[in-house]
């Protein structure tokens, strides 16, 4: 089988489960994790794709090197806290400004709606409406509720992203 190697970033302000979710895609399990300094990196095998997965730390003190991991990306996974409302529009602002660089004109963007399993939560719906993902013009978009201490949601945004790539 030919795999596609594919280039991923993975980015979200800090806690928002981005470590997580790329150890529980590459291990399938849970580790302990710590804030990011830097970034994490591993290549991620799944149905007909590689992914190289870029889990680049989300500290407010950090973002500015975000730009650095964008060039020949082809897609952006975005994690969202589902649970903090607090900084649900500080999410959308550093969303935004991703989304207007040049290297990311191309790029699919996945948004996970991660922590689906706290009472809290807010909807993929609701997480649609805060990041403003609906008025998006010319960007292959889909958002997906998951909870990544469980894996449940990461392989059907895994799936979208396959089917994106195939096309």
């Amino acid at each position: 089988m030919n795999l596609l190697l594919n280039r991923f970033v993975a980015l979200g302000l800090d806690a928002a489960g981005k470590t997580t979710i790329l150890y529980k895609l590459k291990l399938g399990e849970i580790v302990t994790t710590i804030p990011t300094i830097g970034f994490n990196v591993e290549t991620v095998e799944y149905k007909n794709i590689s992914f190289t997965v870029w889990d680049v730390g989300g500290q407010d003190k950090i973002r500015p090197l975000w730009r650095h991991y964008f060039q020949n990306t082809q897609g952006l996974i975005f994690v969202v806290d589902s649970n903090d409302r607090e900084r649900v529009a500080e999410a959308q602002d550093e969303l935004s400004k991703m989304l207007s660089e040049d290297e990311l004109r191309d790029a699919v963007l996945l948004v996970f709606a991660n922590k689906q399993d706290l009472p809290n939560a807010m909807t993929a719906a609701e997480i649609t409406d805060k990041l403003g993902l609906s008025q998006l013009r010319g960007r292959r978009w889909y958002i997906q509720g998951t909870c990544a201490t469980q894996g449940q949601g990461l392989y059907e945004g895994l799936d979208w992203l396959s089917a994106e790539l195939s096309k």
